[in-house]
């Protein structure tokens, strides 16, 4: 999926303007930190901006493809799974990234699943800081 592959670029370049195209309007971003999504582009890309910090040594390690569930509405959406590698505040975290695309090839939701726990909490605390200076959260 080409979308994919300009994301990957972008977020290993730390691309952020690069990104925006690359969304629907109303993205949602589920977050292994956060119960709710994180909703609509603006969003979303300023959520983006704090990861883009967080995140050291990030790196994608593999790549799937298919079709998948969307979390909002059920429906079946082409899909790729992107495995990365990546150090917070010192933990290796080892995580996947679900893209599901709309029938244009934009993201239209985003999942991020990471292991282990303390890097997830980590991986929390990081972005919370980052959300409330950014004026975020």
């Amino acid at each position: 999926m080409e979308s994919a592959e300009h994301f990957r670029a972008a977020v290993e370049k730390r691309d952020l303007s690069a990104l925006e195209d690359l969304f629907t309007e109303d993205v949602r971003f589920y977050s292994p930190v956060k119960f709710t999504p994180f909703e609509g582009r603006p969003m979303v890309l300023g959520l983006f901006g704090v990861l883009l910090r967080v995140f050291e040594d990030f790196h994608y390690v593999g790549r799937f493809e298919g079709a998948a569930e969307t979390s909002a509405d059920g429906a079946q959406a082409p899909a790729e799974v992107l495995l990365f590698r990546a150090t917070v505040d010192g933990r290796e975290i080892h995580g996947i990234d679900l893209l599901h695309f709309d029938e244009s090839g934009r993201i239209k939701e985003f999942t991020v699943m990471v292991r282990p726990q303390s890097a997830v909490q980590a991986l929390g605390q990081a972005v919370l800081a980052g959300l409330t200076a950014d004026g975020l959260a």
